[in-house]
C-alpha cells in the first residue's frame, strides 16, 4: 500500500471538517408547532349533528366519514409539504379545531405557513400547572346542596372534565359507594377508559367517567421517565388528583396526614361524575397535548372543562385572544361547554392575568379564614408565633428541650464545604456533629440557599431525623428579610419563623444562654425551646383576602401590554390553603410523598371551585347556557369581606394588605347559593365573540376570518360593545353609550330599580333607571359614561339593580377616563 503524504491527508482531514461544519450550521432544532386549518371540525359540520338535538353524533356515519376525511387530509398536508423524514405528527385536531400538531424543524414549518388552506402556524410554548372547609366557608351545606338533596346527591347528572396530570383512581375521593349508586342518565356522555401502568379497567368506576391521556408532545420534547412519567391516566404528580377532589370529590373523606386527623374533605359538587384527560407530565407538558385533551373533551361530552394547565404567557406574534390554545376554547364554548380557567400565578404584578379571552371565566385566588398558628414557647416565657404543620415536641410545650444554631454545631475540622447550605441551612446532616445535636431542637438559617430556592425544608427535615433531634426551627435572616412561609405538614415536629423580628427576640436569648471560649466556639448551651401544636385549625381574621400569587388584570391584548375591554380575572373563590386529594407517588413534590392528601395554594385550587359551582347551576338550572352560568356567578358575586369591608388584597411585601380592585378580583367573590337564583342574566354566543373581535382596535378582519373561519358581517361600535356582566374601557374619551341586554331567569314578574356608585372622574346615567320584567322576558338597559375628569389610572364603579323580590344584579365598572 502507497504511503500517504501528510498534506494529503491534512487536507483529507479539512475535507471532513468542513463537510462535518455545514452539516453543524445547517441542523436545526426541531419544536412543536400548532397547524389549524380550514374546514369545518366534527362539532360544526352539519352531518355530524344527532337529527333530534344539536349535539354531535360521533357514531353515525357521516360523522366517522368526516373525521376520516380530515384525517387524511392532515396526512397529505403534510406529506406533500414537508420532506420525508423531517417531521413527526403528534395529534390530529379534528372535533373542535380542524388542525393537527407536528414535530418539525424552522425551515419545514415555514412551508407549512405559505400552503393553502393554512390557517395558523403557531410554535408551542409548552403548558404548566399553573377541601375539608371551603364547601362551609361558601356556605353550601346548608345552601344550594340542601336545595339539591344534600351531599348526596349535589352536582348529580353533570360530568366535570378535568386538563391536568391525571388522576388517582385509587384515592377515597373517588371512590365508587355500591350503597348509594348513581342513577342519573349520561346519555349525552360518551367516554372512553384507556387503562395502561397504575391504571386498571377497574379505574372508571361511575365516579370516574372516562379516562383518556395524551402524551405524543411530551414525548416528542422531553424523554420521559419511566418510573413517573406513567403512559397512563394515572397521577404521578398529585397535581390532577387535588383539583379534581376540589372540583368533584366524594363527600366527608377522612383527611388523615401523618396519622393526624384535619377533617372531613369534600368537593364542591361532590356528586358530579369526572372525566379525566391527562396531559401533563412530571417532566413536562405541551400545548399540543393540552388541545388535544381540550379536543377530545368535547367531544366526549363533558358540561364543564376545568383547566388548571396552560400556556404561561401570551403569544409573541399574534394577539392573545388568536392563540391556538384560546381558539380551541372558542370552540369549546360554541359546543356548549362551560370553560374556567386559571388566572395564573404571576401575582401581584400587573397584567399578569393568562386567562385572557371572554369566552372562558378566569379564577383569581382567596384566602379564607381557616389559619393553622403554630407556637415557639421559649424557657424565659417569650411565645413567638410561626408556622408548620407539625406536632408539638416532647412534652406538649411543658418539657424543655435544647437550642442548638446549626453552625455551632459544624464538625470541627470537617471536610465540607464551608457554605450556608452546609454550615447554617441544615441541608446535609454530615456537616453536623451528632453528638451535639442529639435531642436538641436546631435552628437553621434562611439564608443563600432558600433564596435561591436551591435548598429545601425536605433537607431540613432528612437532617432532623438523621441525627435525632427533637425538632427544628427555620428563622429569617435579617440579609433577605421576612419570607413567605406556608404550612406544610412536618413527620418530625418542626415550625418555621419567617419575620426578622422574631428571629431576633431567638438569636438574643440564644446567645445570653450560650457560653462560649475566646475562639468564639459554643461550650455550653443553655438556651431552651419547645415547639408547640401547629395542626389544629381557627377560624378567625379578615376573609377573603385576595392572595399575593394571585395574577391581576388588567387584560392584554398583546405580549406588549395594550389593554383590552374585557375585565380579567373573572370571579374570586378560595385557592389557598386548600386540603384536597394526593397522588403517594408525588413526583415533583419530594416532601409530599406517601401522603394521599396535600394543603396547596394557587389559582389552580380556586379553578376547580368554580368548575363545581358551575356543576351545581347546571344541575340545578339544566338548560342554561354556559354564558347564562357565567353571568350568574359574576353578578351574584361580593366585593366585601367577612369583616363588611371592602376587600383587601396582598402586596408584594410579606404581610401587606392593600386595597382590591376588580383587576385583583373581576366581579367579586363567589356566592353560589345566589348564583343558583340571580334573577337576571346576561347572554352572549358565539357570534357575539366573533363580533367582539371584528370590533378591536387596528384589527385586520382577514386575521379574524383566517383564525376563526367567521366573516366580520357584524362587528361592534367598540369591544366593550360585547354583553358581559362587566363594563371595562381601556381609553374613555368623552361620552359614551353602552348597551347591557338582560334575561329575566326568575319565576315570577319583579321590578328592578337601578343605582350606581361611579368610578371617580365620571358621571354615570342610566336608561331606564328602573323597569318591570316578566319571566323569560328581555331588557336592554343604556349606559351612558361621560367623562368630567381625566385620570392616570383606571377607575372603578358598580351598577347595581335591586328586584323587589329581593335579587341583586351587580354590573362591575372598570374605566380609564382619557379626556373630556
Amino acid at each position: 500500500m502507497a504511503k500517504r503524504s501528510v498534506a494529503s491527508i491534512a487536507l483529507s482531514s479539512l475535507s471532513i471538517f468542513i463537510s462535518m461544519f455545514f452539516v453543524a450550521i445547517t441542523q436545526e432544532d426541531r419544536s412543536i408547532y400548532l397547524v389549524l386549518l380550514e374546514g369545518d371540525a366534527l362539532a360544526f359540520h352539519e352531518g355530524s349533528r344527532d337529527q333530534h338535538s344539536s349535539t354531535i353524533d360521533p357514531n353515525s356515519e357521516a360523522s366517522k366519514a368526516h373525521a376520516k376525511h380530515l384525517l387524511a387530509s392532515h396526512d397529505l398536508l403534510l406529506q406533500s409539504t414537508l420532506e420525508t423524514g423531517s417531521y413527526n405528527k403528534l395529534h390530529s385536531y379534528k372535533h373542535i379545531i380542524n388542525g393537527f400538531s407536528v414535530h418539525t424543524t424552522p425551515s419545514q414549518a415555514a412551508r407549512l405557513r405559505g400552503r393553502p388552506g393554512v390557517k395558523l402556524v403557531e410554535k408551542d410554548k409548552g403548558a404548566k400547572m399553573t377541601t375539608t372547609y371551603t364547601p362551609e366557608f361558601l356556605s353550601l351545606p346548608n345552601g344550594i346542596w340542601a336545595q339539591e338533596g344534600g351531599d348526596r346527591n349535589a352536582g348529580d347528572g353533570v360530568v366535570i372534565g378535568l386538563v391536568d396530570s391525571g388522576i388517582n383512581p385509587f384515592h377515597p375521593s373517588f371512590a365508587y359507594d355500591p350503597m348509594h349508586p348513581f342513577t342519573s342518565n349520561l346519555s349525552r356522555f360518551e367516554g372512553a377508559c384507556q387503562t395502561g401502568p397504575l391504571f386498571p379497567p377497574c379505574s372508571c368506576n361511575g365516579k370516574i367517567v372516562s379516562a383518556r391521556y395524551f402524551s405524543a408532545g411530551a414525548e416528542a420534547t422531553v424523554t420521559l421517565n419511566a418510573s413517573k412519567d406513567f403512559l397512563s391516566p394515572f397521577d404521578a404528580d398529585g397535581h390532577g388528583s387535588h383539583v379534581a377532589s376540589i372540583a368533584a370529590g366524594n363527600a366527608d373523606v377522612p383527611v388523615v396526614v401523618n396519622g393526624f386527623l384535619y377533617g372531613q374533605a369534600s368537593g364542591i359538587a361532590p356528586r358530579a361524575r369526572i372525566a379525566v384527560y391527562k396531559a401533563v407530565y412530571p417532566s413536562g407538558g405541551t400545548l399540543a397535548d393540552v388541545i388535544a385533551a381540550i379536543d377530545h373533551a368535547v367531544l366526549d361530552g363533558v358540561n364543564i372543562l376545568s383547566l388548571s394547565v396552560g400556556p404561561n404567557e401570551p403569544a409573541e406574534d399574534r394577539l392573545t385572544f388568536l392563540n391556538m390554545f384560546d381558539i380551541s376554547l372558542l370552540f369549546a364554548r360554541k359546543a356548549g361547554v362551560f370553560v374556567v380557567q386559571a388566572a395564573g400565578n404571576k401575582g401581584p404584578a400587573s397584567s399578569s392575568v393568562v386567562s385572557f379571552s371572554p369566552w372562558s371565566v378566569g379564577v383569581a385566588a382567596s384566602t379564607t379564614d381557616r389559619k393553622y398558628p403554630a407556637s415557639l414557647l421559649l424557657r424565659n416565657g417569650s411565645i413567638l408565633s410561626g408556622v408548620g404543620l407539625s406536632g408539638p415536641t416532647f412534652g406538649n410545650g411543658s418539657v424543655f428541650h435544647k437550642l442548638v444554631l446549626a453552625k455551632d454545631a459544624v464538625k470541627i475540622n470537617g471536610t465540607n464545604p464551608m457554605t450556608p447550605e452546609y454550615i447554617e441551612e441544615c441541608q446535609h446532616p454530615e456537616a453536623l456533629d451528632p453528638n451535639i445535636v442529639l435531642g436538641s431542637i436546631i435552628i437553621c438559617n434562611f439564608s443563600t440557599g432558600f433564596y435561591n430556592g436551591t435548598s429545601t425544608l425536605a433537607a431540613i427535615i432528612g437532617t432532623s431525623k438523621a441525627l435525632r433531634t427533637e425538632g427544628f426551627i427555620l428563622v429569617a435572616n435579617p440579609s433577605y428579610g421576612d419570607y413567605i412561609a406556608e404550612p406544610i405538614p412536618f413527620a418530625v415536629s418542626g415550625i418555621l419563623i419567617p419575620h426578622v423580628d422574631d428571629t431576633k427576640v431567638i438569636l438574643q436569648y440564644y446567645e445570653e444562654q450560650t457560653k462560649r471560649d475566646n475562639k468564639g466556639t459554643a461550650t455550653e448551651f443553655g438556651a431552651m425551646a419547645a415547639v408547640g401544636e401547629g395542626r389544629v385549625a381557627t377560624f378567625t381574621g379578615r376573609s377573603p383576602v385576595v392572595s399575593r400569587f394571585s395574577s391581576r388584570g388588567p387584560d392584554i391584548i398583546d405580549i406588549n401590554k395594550n389593554p383590552a375591554d374585557v375585565l380579567k380575572p373573572d370571579v374570586l373563590a378560595p385557592g389557598h390553603q386548600i386540603w384536597a386529594a394526593w397522588s403517594p407517588v408525588s413526583a415533583s413534590e419530594p416532601m409530599l410523598k406517601g401522603h394521599n392528601f396535600a394543603l396547596l395554594s394557587g389559582t389552580s385550587m380556586s379553578t376547580p371551585h368554580v368548575a363545581g359551582i358551575a356543576a351545581l347551576i347546571k344541575q340545578y338550572n339544566p338548560l342554561w347556557t354556559p354564558s347564562m352560568i357565567a353571568s350568574a356567578i359574576s353578578t351574584t358575586s361580593s366585593n366585601y369581606d367577612n369583616l363588611g369591608d371592602h376587600m383587601m388584597a396582598e402586596g408584594f411585601e410579606a404581610n401587606s394588605l392593600l386595597p382590591s380592585t376588580p383587576f385583583d378580583y373581576g366581579a367579586g367573590f363567589v356566592s353560589p347559593n345566589c348564583a343558583i337564583d340571580p334573577g337576571l342574566v346576561l347572554s352572549s354566543e358565539h357570534e357575539d365573540f366573533i363580533s367582539f373581535l371584528c370590533s378591536l382596535p387596528n384589527i385586520d378582519t382577514d386575521v379574524i376570518i383566517t383564525a376563526t373561519g367567521e366573516q366580520c358581517n357584524h362587528p361592534f361600535d367598540y369591544p366593550f360593545s360585547l354583553n358581559l356582566p362587566s363594563v371595562t374601557i381601556s381609553a374613555l374619551r368623552g361620552s359614551v353609550s353602552v348597551r347591557r341586554t338582560f334575561m329575566s331567569v326568575g319565576s315570577k314578574t319583579e321590578t328592578y330599580l337601578g343605582s350606581v356608585i361611579p368610578p371617580n372622574g365620571i358621571i354615570v346615567d342610566l336608561h331606564p333607571t328602573w323597569f318591570t320584567i316578566s319571566p323569560q322576558g328581555s331588557q336592554d338597559l343604556e349606559i351612558q359614561l361621560s367623562v368630567i375628569q381625566p385620570m392616570k389610572n383606571y377607575s372603578f364603579g358598580e351598577i347595581v339593580l335591586t328586584g323587589n323580590l329581593s335579587h341583586i344584579v351587580r354590573i362591575t365598572l372598570s374605566v380609564l377616563p382619557v379626556s373630556m
